[in-house]
């Protein structure tokens, strides 16, 4: 029983004397016609706060979210916590009575379990119970609609629940919710709710995921001054999240859209954003964004790119090997630095390199064969040698007329 509660009680157990004093010293005097000896007042018993326990499922889905709240600030631990606990939530809300669903309240609190990552089995089987109120069976329904990918029939359901109405714990999921039914066909309301959902949830899992969500959202219609200022948003609060190297990968790909070629501006854009985050992650986020501009055929952007994370990469490093890389690929299609480029694959060493980036440096040497004539390929290391594996040639001979017509276009007046 809390402090508050008890209070009551202490009072009356004065039974005849003197009440429990006043909270505040400073009680009002007697009247000069009553009191008790001109002692002041007798004081008034607190009354107890209206505090209406919450059943099971409500306090089993508050400790979820308590612990995605820990993930999005950086635990991994939490991370590897989240699916044992679901799972044990899983079970203890199945075992429940089926009289328990006829409480609005419990429905709300599953219908939050599922879409935080429960899954659709719990909810399934509280709607199969038949006991759940008519008033929350369009929430329901709908969410488990969504969960088991009936688009159409979950934006019909939920596309008229309005998320400020609902708890604090469901409001933002539910807008979250909303928003990815809503993102194809209406992506203004999409990102509205998304807004919501940020407001709805501040500091948590759902408002981390809400911000991932928007920044991509406008960078796929071209916002470039809302991207930057969502982007800001994230690397500030968010840039510790267990999803944050998932973020970092997209985000990278949704740089290569900045034109730094025609509008040197950006640059300024790119360096306020990443400035956010510190040099080591800021030096791995440069050669992401390197990485994909080269895929993507954007050279102005995977050369700028390469040279930043270069000023940041200790020397005789790895991340300095794959800046030194991308850079020359991208500098062989540059007009007037053909031989530049060549000249810094020509020194790289194949094996400092991941699998994937072996073969870009393989696929950089064939275009620049194609482009003056064939080139030195690196020599093969001492184990390559005696098991005398010839590098790969039919996919790096179709990456490297890739890279040619790209090479062509860009040269093109």
């Amino acid at each position: 029983m809390s402090l508050l509660l008890a209070l009551p009680v202490m009072a009356a157990d004065h039974g005849g004397g003197h009440a429990a004093p006043a909270a505040d010293s400073h009680a009002a005097p007697a009247d000069d016609h009553g009191g008790h000896g001109g002692h002041g007042a007798p004081a008034k018993p607190i009354e107890p706060l209206p505090v209406t326990p919450h059943g099971l499922p409500v306090e089993l889905v508050r400790t979820l979210q308590l612990l995605q709240d820990r993930i999005a600030r950086g635990s991994t631990q939490a991370h590897l916590a989240q699916r044992q606990l679901l799972v044990h939530i899983e079970q203890k809300l199945t075992e429940l009575d089926p009289e328990t669903w006829a409480a609005p309240e419990n429905v709300r609190a599953v219908v939050t379990f599922a879409l935080a990552g429960g899954g659709p089995g719990a909810l399934r089987r509280v709607i199969a119970t038949g006991k759940v109120p008519e008033a929350e069976a369009p929430l329901a329904q709908g969410a488990l609609d969504f969960l088991q990918g009936r688009e159409k029939e979950a934006r019909a359901r939920l596309a008229g629940l309005e998320a400020r109405t609902f708890p604090s714990g469901l409001a933002g999921q539910l807008a979250l919710t909303q928003s990815a039914l809503l993102v194809r066909e209406a992506p203004v309301r999409s990102l509205e709710l998304l807004d919501l959902a940020r407001l709805l949830s501040p500091g948590t899992l759902v408002e981390e995921g809400a911000l991932r969500r928007q920044i991509f959202v406008v960078a796929q219609g071209g916002d470039a001054a809302r991207f930057e200022a969502l982007s800001i948003q994230y690397l500030r609060r968010f840039r510790r999240s267990v999803y944050a190297g998932n973020f970092r990968q997209r985000f990278a790909a949704a740089l290569t859209r900045l034109d730094f070629d025609s509008d040197r501006t950006r640059i300024v854009s790119l360096e306020r954003m990443l400035d956010e985050i510190e040099p080591e992650s800021r030096r791995d986020l440069y050669l992401l964004v390197a990485r994909a501009g080269l895929e993507q055929g954007r050279r102005e952007t995977a050369l700028f790119a390469a040279e930043r994370a270069a000023g940041l990469a200790g020397p005789d490093t790895r991340a300095a090997a794959q800046a030194r890389l991308y850079r020359g690929a991208a500098l062989i299609v540059a007009d007037g630095r053909f031989e530049e480029g060549t000249d810094a694959l020509r020194g790289l060493d194949r094996a400092a390199f991941t699998e994937a980036d072996a073969e870009l440096l393989d696929s950089a040497l064939s275009a620049a064969g194609q482009i003056r004539g064939p080139l030195p390929l690196p020599a093969p290391t001492p184990a390559e040698a005696n098991a005398r594996r010839a590098v790969p040639e039919a996919p790096a001979i179709g990456r490297a007329r890739e890279a040619l017509a790209r090479a062509e276009r860009a040269l093109e007046p």
